[in-house]
């Protein structure tokens, strides 16, 4: 399983990569591979500014829908429209191509509350 060591994470199993005051959010291949075949990802909260832990959008797959929390808090400024297309991105490349939003973040303390990859794989067992 892949825990790319640039990234941040969350316990709610998203990745962050961070640059400047923009970050690119996704879910991680974990939570990839627990959710299954991905068939629908929506995000309908672009140019919305949101609080950290907010749900800013959902993804569907084959047996559920899961929501997806917001890492930190900030404007959500772009959506990956190739996922209209091929939601199956984020299950063949949840670290690249299968990117969900960029995010203008506002509060760039709230960094030290996620986790690096050492801790995120310890909090799943990795």
């Amino acid at each position: 399983m892949s825990i790319p060591a640039e990234l941040k994470y969350t316990k709610d199993h998203e990745w962050v990569s961070i640059e400047g005051d923009i970050a690119t959010v996704g879910i991680t291949h974990f939570a990839q591979g627990e959710l299954g075949d991905i068939v629908y990802v929506e995000v309908e909260t672009v140019d919305e500014s949101l609080d950290k832990d907010e749900v800013f959008g959902t993804v569907e797959a084959v047996k559920t829908v899961s929501d997806l929390f917001l890492p930190l808090t900030g404007e959500i400024i772009a959506f990956n429209e190739a996922l209209e297309d091929d939601p199956e991105l984020v299950n063949k490349d949840p670290y690249g191509e299968g990117w969900m939003i960029k995010l203008k973040i506002a509060d760039t303390s709230e960094i030290a509350d996620l986790l690096d990859s050492e801790q995120y794989a310890s909090e799943i067992g990795a």
